[in-house]
């Protein structure tokens, strides 16, 4: 079986199980290059979901957010 890798960036990018990426920002508001950001990770390794979560929210479902890699409109 293969062990998940980890990945370290100035925010912090948690790869789990081959599956997900999981980002994890605390900033004021999120920008569109934060999303862009985690896109390439995904795109990167190859997989295909990706979770953005911003932790300077009130609540924190409104601080979630799940990207799609190569997602059919």
């Amino acid at each position: 079986m293969k062990q998940p890798s980890l990945m370290r960036f100035k925010s912090k990018a948690y790869e789990s199980s081959n599956k997900v990426i999981i980002e994890i920002k605390s900033v004021e508001a999120l920008a569109p290059v934060h999303k862009r950001q985690l896109l390439t990770y995904l795109r990167l390794k190859d997989l295909r979901l990706g979770l953005l979560i911003n932790f300077n929210v009130e609540l924190i479902k409104d601080g979630i957010y799940r990207v799609v890699n190569r997602l059919v409109e």
